[in-house]
């Protein structure tokens, strides 16, 4: 097992990767195995249609899309939730209902509580992993805002307990199962989720696989047909490389 007690996994984690880092990287193939074939949605929304990746990311829209994007962000990252709030339902509305867009969204922790609401998030697989990936961060400022009211010595004491115990007690203090619950996702099975130390795992193995093959600045980051785009972070410099792209 890779699971790091809480801290020392929030060391591990930031020292992989800041929120929207100036720092740009040599695009690099993408490397990811092949997605399976999805039917076209009977309504021609292609929006309708979320799958899991090869990555560990889930894809929203055709997965053999012509024009694949892919989207590294963190849930506490103020940049990110940025682009979820000016970019997102463009991005939707113009190019992954028609099909020509996929859009993959892998997470990219950067510290324990990113971790903990993209256990949450993950929780029911790709039946409602965007819709609570964007409303967790529609509501980031709420969840972050009770963490800085917790006492340092209260932290102190998360830190030391046993992994499978440190996120079931972040979940408490950001009220994430009640927030799941609210969206369909039992509070009992969030609470599973976050006590899940295989997830933790897979997610610490996304950070690092985002950094050894695309060498990843920050959050949000994104590749477009497998190469990464640098100083890319908003929807207004991301929007005319997709056009670009889609011709």
């Amino acid at each position: 097992m890779k699971t790091l007690p809480l801290f020392a996994a929030a060391s591990a984690l930031l020292a992989l990767g800041a929120c929207n880092k100036s720092d740009t990287a040599t695009p690099t193939a993408e490397t990811a195995g092949p997605v399976v074939a999805v039917a076209a949605p009977a309504s021609g929304d292609w929006s309708e249609i979320t799958t899991a990746s090869p990555s560990g990311g889930f894809i929203m829209g055709n997965p053999n899309a012509k024009v694949k994007l892919v989207e590294f962000g963190s849930m506490t990252c103020s940049h990110c939730a940025d682009f979820e709030e000016k970019g997102v339902k463009p991005l939707i509305e113009n190019y992954v209902k028609s099909g020509k867009v996929s859009w993959e969204f892998r997470n990219f922790v950067r510290d324990p509580y990113d971790l903990a609401a993209s256990l949450v998030a993950r929780c029911n697989g790709e039946k409602s992993f965007f819709g609570l990936t964007r409303a967790m961060y529609g509501a980031q400022r709420d969840w972050l805002g009770k963490l800085q009211t917790v006492p340092p010595a209260q932290m102190e004491a998360v830190a030391a307990l046993p992994p499978q115990q440190q996120f079931i007690e972040i979940g408490k203090l950001t009220a994430f199962p009640q927030f799941a619950a609210l969206r369909g996702v039992p509070a009992a099975k969030a609470n599973a989720c976050l006590a899940d130390t295989k997830q933790v795992d897979r997610l610490v193995q996304m950070n690092a696989d985002a950094v050894s093959q695309y060498s990843i600045p920050g959050t949000p980051s994104f590749l477009l047909n497998g190469a990464l785009l640098p100083d890319t972070a908003a929807w207004e410099a991301l929007e005319p490389k997709l056009k670009a792209a889609v011709g």
